[in-house]
C-alpha cells in the first residue's frame, strides 16, 4: 500500500508486516507525504500536551525537537547536513555528490545543523501558546508538501537513486492532490485555532513556504545540477523553520487575525 510505503520511508513508526515495497508503490506514495506530516504533527502535539503537565515549556520544546528527529530517523536532518557539506566546497556538481555521500560529517554540516536547530528551538519557544498545537501539526505537514513540490517541479540530478523513483512517480495529478490535502488541513488547523481569517492564514503560510522553496531549490539546482535526496531533506528542514518564522511574523503583527 502506497500510504504505508510513505509512512515507512518518512518515519521509524513500527508497522506490522515486512512485505517488500514495490517500486511503483514507492513512487505513488508521494501523494501521502502530507498525510504522514499530519501524523508526525499529531504525535508532537500529544507529546507536548503530556510533557507540559510535568515540565517547563522550554524543556518541553527541546524534547519535542529531539522527538521530531527520532520519529523521522533523522532522515531530513541528515540530508540537510550532507547538503551543507556539499555546498561548502567549490567543485563540480559530481564532486559535491561524492562529498554528500561520504558517511563522515564535515565542519559545514555541523555548523549548519547547530544553527538550524538553534533557530528552530528559539522560534518554537516564541510561538504563542494559543497557536502551539496547530503549529506543531502545520510544521511537518507543510514541510512534507514542500518536498513534494520540489520533487515535482525540479529535475533530479543523479542518473539513478531513490529520489529518481519518486521523481518518476509524481505528476500533476498526485501533486495537485497533495496540495489540496495540505491546504485543506492547514485551513482546518487555522479554524481550530480560532484565527479570524482562517481561510487566508493557511494559504498565506503555504504561499510563503512556496516562495522559500522556489528560491532554495533554484540555488541548489545551480550548485548540484538538479536536486538530490539530500537536498530534499534540506528543503524539508528549512521549510519547517520557515513555517515557524511565518507564524511568528503573522502573530507578531496580528495579521490575518493571529494573536
Amino acid at each position: 500500500m502506497s500510504f504505508l510505503a510513505a509512512l515507512r520511508f518518512l518515519t521509524v513508526i513500527p508497522l506490522p508486516g515486512r512485505r517488500e515495497v514495490r517500486q511503483g508503490e514507492i513512487g505513488h506514495s508521494i501523494v501521502y507525504f502530507p498525510v504522514v506530516g499530519v501524523i508526525i504533527g499529531l504525535v508532537l502535539a500529544g507529546l507536548s500536551w503530556l510533557l507540559s503537565l510535568i515540565l517547563p515549556s522550554m524543556v518541553v520544546n527541546a524534547l519535542l525537537l529531539v522527538a521530531l528527529v527520532v520519529i523521522t530517523g533523522a532522515l531530513h536532518l541528515d540530508g540537510f547536513i550532507d547538503t551543507c557539506d556539499g555546498l561548502g566546497t567549490h567543485q563540480t556538481p559530481e564532486a559535491r555528490w561524492r562529498i554528500m555521500s561520504d558517511s563522515r560529517v564535515g565542519g559545514f554540516g555541523i555548523i549548519g545543523a547547530v544553527l538550524l536547530l538553534l533557530v528552530k528551538y528559539v522560534s518554537l519557544n516564541s510561538v504563542p501558546g494559543a497557536l502551539l498545537m496547530a503549529t506543531l501539526v502545520l510544521m511537518p505537514l507543510v514541510s512534507r508538501w514542500a518536498v513534494v513540490y520540489a520533487i515535482f517541479a525540479y529535475p533530479y540530478a543523479k542518473p539513478s537513486g531513490l529520489g529518481k523513483v519518486y521523481k518518476q512517480g509524481v505528476g500533476w495529478r498526485r501533486f495537485t492532490l497533495a496540495t489540496i490535502i495540505t491546504l485543506g488541513v492547514a485551513i482546518g488547523l487555522a479554524r481550530w485555532a480560532n484565527i479570524a481569517y482562517f481561510y487566508l492564514a493557511g494559504l498565506a503560510i503555504m504561499g510563503g513556504i512556496w516562495v522559500i522553496v522556489v528560491a532554495m531549490a533554484a540555488y541548489l539546482k545551480r550548485k548540484f545540477s538538479g536536486l538530490t535526496g539530500d537536498t530534499y531533506g534540506a528543503i524539508s528542514e528549512v521549510a519547517e523553520v520557515g513555517v515557524l518564522i511565518l507564524i511568528l511574523l503573522l502573530a507578531h503583527h496580528q495579521w490575518l487575525g493571529l494573536v
